[in-house]
């Protein structure tokens, strides 16, 4: 069983959390809502929220908790032709936090590789609201003054907590993605969460460590001060 949150009700400790033998690894609670000050208190202390539509609000903490190491980050060699060709490439531009709310739709958009989103309308809510107060960010991908790819996620003190992409063109996640580890390296952010593992985020040099660990490096990032200034540039640092 996991408990259901009232609107002035705390979070259980997150290794209070299901396990993988329970049939939902790292379910923490029910309930509550999306709002700026639950969403900041959720993610300063590992948890976040994920549920389809329909269901209620689902918090999780997951167990090893998979994350990627800036440092680590792996750009293929393709990829790095890209990057420095679009460097040259007045077609192209890179922004920060111009369209928040455009990436967050296009990344709920339908793909042809799932059914659905967990970005309703209420995440969508929530966390443009918490852009508004600073913490929220988009990382965008611009070619001829259209929004073709993106990322966004949360940015408390320099700790980072990924949460979505989308691209319209070949590579454009990949670009925005890769512009926002830059900026983060640059900024002395060490780690990013990635929440859970798969696949594509394993290719990217992201890997899993145990959530204690992860938490005591969160507490540690999190009360650094925080990134004031988001502009970005076209520089490349491979």
């Amino acid at each position: 069983m996991i408990p259901w949150l009232e609107a002035d009700s705390p979070f259980p400790h997150p290794s209070t959390a299901l396990t993988e033998k329970d049939g939902a690894a790292g379910l923490l609670a029910a309930g509550a809502d999306l709002s700026a000050s639950r969403l900041l208190y959720a993610y300063r202390n590992g948890i976040f929220p994920w549920f389809s539509e329909g269901q209620p609000i689902l918090w999780w903490s997951t167990d090893p908790r998979m994350v990627l190491q800036v440092q680590d980050f792996k750009v293929s060699a393709s990829l790095k032709k890209r990057l420095r060709q679009i460097s040259k490439d007045d077609r192209w531009q890179l922004r920060f936090d111009t369209a928040f709310e455009q990436v967050m739709r296009a990344c709920a958009a339908p793909r042809k590789d799932r059914e659905g989103t967990w970005i309703s309308e209420d995440i969508v809510a929530g966390y443009c609201d918490l852009h508004k107060a600073g913490y929220a960010h988009s990382a965008e991908v611009w070619l001829n003054g259209e929004l073709v790819g993106g990322a966004y996620g949360v940015c408390i003190g320099r700790m980072f907590y990924g949460e979505s992409m989308f691209a319209r063109v070949t590579d454009a996640s990949k670009i925005a993605l890769s512009h926002l580890v830059f900026f983060l390296r640059e900024h002395d952010v060490k780690m990013i969460d990635c929440q859970q593992e798969t696949g594509h985020l394993a290719s990217l040099g992201a890997k899993p460590i145990a959530r204690s660990e992860f938490l005591r490096r969160l507490e540690h990032a999190t009360a650094l001060p925080a990134i004031t200034d988001w502009t970005i540039t076209n520089k490349i640092s491979l």
